[in-house]
């Protein structure tokens, strides 16, 4: 089983505007472009392609459903990871709650939740194994088209190669103060099944 996940392109919330529904944010024109170039980059037809529920991951998936129209797309649960409650900061800018993050990743409690439609880092980490688990029981070889976020794929990355550490050593790894994000918008990073284990390909 080969799957590659991809990340969303540019959206309004990367491009610095204030959110006020994570799950709606909108892709930029900038965003769309990117999406189209993934979309003729395919050199192989999917198996599957899947996407979050959130706005921006759809529309990102747009232009390569429209190019296989008769390939299978389903919804998961691989939504981005919310740690801030978003009742809280909908509407704030980055700056906002840039103090808020470091105080969340410099404690590095993997249990944690901060409040009402937020999710603890070890839940993250159970979402990602779950994908992970439904990606390796499907019956086809792939490729899988998996439409995601960065931080869930980042996720599913620390799932695959730092199996060796535990929920709150995969979180002091996780985020960095001042680095830009580990995985691009519209990247692609590849994970392969065999021998009862997932291998990381890019």
């Amino acid at each position: 089983m080969r799957a590659i996940f991809i990340r969303h392109g540019q959206s309004t919330g990367n491009a610095g505007m204030p959110c006020h529904d994570l799950a709606t944010i909108q892709l930029t024109e900038k965003g769309w472009n990117q999406a189209r170039q993934v979309a003729a980059d395919w050199t192989e037809t999917p198996s599957l392609i899947v996407t979050s529920p959130f706005l921006r991951t759809q529309q990102t998936a747009a232009p390569t459903i429209e190019r296989y129209p008769n390939v299978q797309v389903e919804v998961w649960p691989i939504e981005e990871f919310t740690y801030l409650q978003p009742s809280r900061w909908n509407g704030t800018l980055a700056a906002d709650r840039a103090p808020h993050l470091v105080r969340y990743w410099g404690e590095a409690d993997p249990a944690y939740c901060d409040g009402d439609g937020a999710e603890s880092f070890g839940a993250l980490l159970r979402r990602a194994e779950t994908a992970l688990g439904r990606l390796a029981a499907l019956p086809s070889p792939g490729p899988v088209y998996v439409f995601s976020h960065g931080q869930f794929i980042q996720a599913v990355r620390a799932v695959v190669t730092e199996s060796e550490l535990d929920d709150r050593g995969k979180m002091l790894r996780f985020w960095r103060k001042g680095e830009p994000p580990v995985i691009g918008n519209a990247e692609l990073v590849s994970f392969v099944y065999s021998d009862q284990r997932w291998e990381r390909l890019s």
